[in-house]
């Protein structure tokens, strides 16, 4: 529910007045070629106009937290439980593919933008405000929504006036836009509000396209935006910040953070579309309220009863990006309700609120002053064989100057070597925060093509600590072994002095324990007769010399090294040539591991002239 400039523009002549005032005061708070930037944006597409609220003034729900913390029920463990909780709030429970996606975010983001320090908990706090976790969990095994979760059509009627950007792609509306996904992405933000025009649409799943309706997607792209200008989300001021940009109401930001600290306490998985759905919304300024749309009013009430339209009052600060809308979804029945323009309302004193105190992050843990390893430092326990995996992991301990460990903390780990050794994702370095242990290990280790050494690096980013190295070996693949080589045809070869055989006239095939022996070491030598002490012979047929060049290229060779058996275990021996000498030949191929085959050769003179 995110807004351009969230303030609301009178309707009328005073409208173009008002917002050219809002577009001067941009342009001169812009650092140099910020407007250029604008304009060049504006070319991709229709955008909302400046000092329109991008998400219209649509509610977003208003539940806060119960006071108690979440407890499973014995034997259930946190994660992949079916049942509900024995006793505690059960909206601890968290949707598993939803939670998965929030968790997901978090890593990307930790890899990426370690100094933002997003928790996924605040990812939760944000999802749980705009949509209900995706409405309970209701998405499919690939974290798409199971029915689009939409806000209503901003057609100025009670909320802003954002004519259609996206062709009706994102939202299937042709005519106006809406807040589309489980965290309430309006087409245009997601397509094109990004820091340099290419929207903050994310690929959060891996499989190539950015849906807003995919809570793996949607989900890293609101974590993309909370980490945007160099946030860092443990200051108070930077947290608050963040969340106020994605939605600039006081209201809006303690209701957020009341859920944030909530997740803190403690969560717990739910099967998906088994989560609690809120039932309060609210938030919306005064032109879009109306006496039958309070907050308050439950999600899905009677049918055909239009939601409570809301939204975020205030205006988006000019040096923030634009970002996410936050309207409410579909009615559980699965129809999008459209709201009607609202009454005028009629004045009735209220009593003033009391407003919720902004509930503030957990104390930050005392910065790290020491590393120390955790097992094996000299490499003893780190060695593989070439392509495979590394059974253990780097691992260090953080420690504060009392010696106590510390959670929390950043430690980067860095590959340095030949061998070709990596962290998954092709990785060479990565960076991990330290558990509640104050451990924090690396990644598992994938051994690369290479024979050698190499070491890990860790370091402890934005402190200044002595690093921690560890030494580990890549090993040599063992060479493959053949104990048996056959022919694949029984015809005998033939030539005439003079010539050579055909390209393919001797090929063989290694076996191991009966099964084909790739990558087999052959040698092929063409020796006498004396099959007691087959010597190389010093004539008959003969090989060339690949590697030869010039005047040497034509030399007979009689012993051929450096065959190697295809993936299927054969081998087609290079082209055979003979001399001037008829009869008989032995060609003598072996293996390293004791496998031996002859082959006949016969070489036959050509026919006398009549």
């Amino acid at each position: 529910m995110a807004a351009t400039f969230r303030r609301r523009l009178q309707r009328g002549a005073a409208s173009t007045a008002v917002a050219a005032a809002a577009l001067a005061a941009l342009t001169a708070s812009q650092a140099p070629g910020a407007v250029e930037r604008a304009v060049a944006r504006a070319d991709r597409g229709p955008v909302p106009p400046a000092g329109t609220p991008i998400d219209g003034g649509s509610p977003y729900y208003t539940d806060l937290p119960p006071l108690k913390s979440p407890v499973p029920p014995k034997g259930s463990g946190h994660s992949g439980s079916t049942v509900r909780p024995a006793h505690g709030p059960s909206q601890a429970g968290i949707p598993a593919t939803v939670l998965a996606a929030y968790k997901k975010a978090e890593a990307q983001l930790r890899a990426s933008t370690p100094g933002c320090r997003l928790p996924w908990q605040l990812l939760a706090g944000i999802g749980e405000v705009e949509s209900g976790h995706a409405r309970g969990g209701a998405v499919d095994a690939e974290g798409t929504t199971l029915q689009p979760i939409l806000g209503p059509q901003l057609n100025g009627q009670g909320f802003a006036l954002i004519p259609d950007t996206d062709h009706g792609r994102y939202d299937g509306d042709t005519t106006h836009d809406r807040a589309v996904g489980p965290m309430q992405f309006i087409p245009s933000t997601w397509s094109q509000g990004g820091p340099h025009g290419e929207g903050w649409g994310a690929d959060g799943n891996g499989d190539g396209i950015k849906d807003p309706n995919n809570v793996f997607d949607a989900t890293l792209a609101a974590g993309r935006y909370l980490c945007a200008n160099g946030r860092d989300l443990s200051v108070q001021a930077d947290l608050d910040r963040a969340v106020l940009g994605y939605n600039d109401s006081g209201e809006y930001l303690r209701t957020v953070l009341s859920w944030y600290a909530f997740y803190r306490n403690g969560t717990f998985e739910v099967p998906d579309g088994k989560g609690v759905l809120p039932v309060q919304r609210g938030g919306g300024t005064a032109d879009t309220r109306d006496g039958a749309g309070k907050a308050g009013r439950a999600r899905g009430g009677a049918k055909g009863t239009p939601p409570a339209p809301g939204g975020a009052a205030g205006r988006e600060k000019p040096d923030e990006p634009a970002v996410p809308g936050g309207s409410t979804g579909p009615a559980p029945g699965g129809g999008t309700h459209t709201p009607t323009p609202p009454a005028k309302p009629t004045p009735d004193p209220k009593p003033t609120p009391t407003p919720t105190p902004t509930p503030k992050p957990p104390t930050k843990p005392a910065p790290p002053t020491a590393l120390e390893p955790v097992g094996d430092k000299d490499g003893k326990d780190l060695t593989a064989t070439a392509g495979t995996d590394f059974a253990t992991a780097p691992r260090v301990r953080a420690k504060d100057a009392d010696g106590k460990p510390v959670a929390g903390a950043d430690v980067r780990f860095t590959l340095t070597g030949t061998t070709g050794t990596r962290f998954p994702g092709d990785a060479t370095a990565v960076t991990v925060t330290t558990d509640k242990d104050g451990l924090a290990t690396a990644p598992t280790l994938h051994a690369g093509d290479t024979a050698g050494p190499f070491t890990v690096r860790a370091t402890a980013v934005g402190r200044t600590v002595p690093p921690v190295d560890f030494t580990g070996t890549v090993t040599a693949k063992p060479a493959p072994k053949a104990d048996a080589l056959a022919r694949t045809s029984d015809k005998e070869p033939t030539a005439k002095t003079g010539g050579a055989y055909a390209a393919d006239a001797v090929q063989v095939k290694a076996t191991y324990q009966g099964k084909a022996a790739a990558g087999v070491a052959v040698t092929a030598t063409l020796v006498t007769d004396d099959p007691k002490k087959p010597v190389e012979n010093d004539r008959g047929p003969y090989f060339k010399d690949p590697k030869a060049t010039g005047a040497d290229k034509d030399k007979p060779i009689r012993t051929l090294t450096g065959l190697t058996t295809g993936a299927d275990g054969l081998l087609t021996l290079p082209t055979i040539y003979t001399d001037a000498h008829p009869g008989t030949f032995r060609l003598r191929l072996t293996t390293a591991d004791g496998a031996v085959l002859t082959v006949t050769l016969t070489v036959t003179a050509p026919a006398a002239s009549s």
